[in-house]
């Protein structure tokens, strides 16, 4: 064999072992791309970003216990506001700043009852527990009858989605004490006992399974109402359609 044919097989062979390597490489990566598919897509106006998870077929059942929402306002309330959000999730931060006023003046008119699942996609995407010891530490203020203000308060001290700042327990419970009445030796244990993961993992086996793949999703009375481009939601859509639903019941 000549010189000048061997030298072009072994290129051939270097050429192959590259492109094996180049799939080994995409094949480590595609969890990580399923989870966020293109990490963010900004939304017109309201200039929100959604990030994308994969279903990977989890049932609730695989938990332990089917998944229970946080429910805050009115049992009675004409519309029903379901909404799936991670507390390391930028743009679930940014929708909280935006409309949690709205919602909690609505719900204070009686018009609209809020379901929260609290899901851990970025945790599952870039690692970490900062969603899962936050959702948690978030069932626990409900069991003290303080979600919403504890709720609230860990959106508006949410770190870079980067830093996994909510992983740290003791963050979390100096953050409850802000909000008078949770600083309580219960709430304490129940953060560092994780007392909730079985409870926050069946939330997020759910949203894993519901065919929604963004955080946030908000569905009002089961419609996807959040993320259209072409019609992007804001306070006052909200407060419009809300006001739609109570006056036709």
């Amino acid at each position: 064999m000549s010189e000048k044919n061997r030298a072009g097989k072994r290129a051939a062979r270097e050429r192959l072992a590259a492109e094996r390597a180049r799939e080994q490489a995409a094949e480590k990566r595609v969890r990580l791309v399923k989870v966020l598919g293109s990490a963010v897509a900004v939304i017109a106006v309201v200039g929100l970003a959604g990030y994308f998870a994969a279903g990977n077929g989890n049932s609730d059942a695989a938990n332990g216990e089917a998944a229970e929402p946080v429910v805050q306002g009115p049992a009675d309330a004409p519309a029903v506001l379901t909404v799936y959000e991670d507390f390391r999730c930028p743009a679930c931060g940014q929708f909280e700043t935006r409309f949690s006023d709205t919602v909690h003046a609505l719900q204070d008119e009686g018009k609209l009852r809020a379901e929260y699942y609290l899901v851990t996609i970025i945790d599952d995407a870039l690692g970490g527990d900062g969603s899962l010891n936050a959702a948690n530490a978030a069932l626990c203020a409900e069991d003290e009858d303080r979600f919403t203000a504890y709720h609230d308060l860990l959106f508006a001290n949410q770190p870079p989605e980067q830093d996994d700042a909510f992983a740290d327990k003791d963050r979390l419970i100096e953050l409850a004490g802000q909000v008078d009445g949770l600083a309580t030796e219960a709430f304490q244990e129940c953060v560092r006992n994780g007392t909730h993961n079985d409870a926050v993992a069946a939330m997020n086996a759910h949203f894993e399974d519901s065919g929604y793949n963004a955080t946030p999703t908000l569905l009002l009375n089961g419609e996807n109402i959040y993320g259209d481009r072409s019609e992007p939601l804001t306070t006052d859509s909200l407060r419009r359609r809300v006001n739609d639903i109570a006056a036709a019941s």
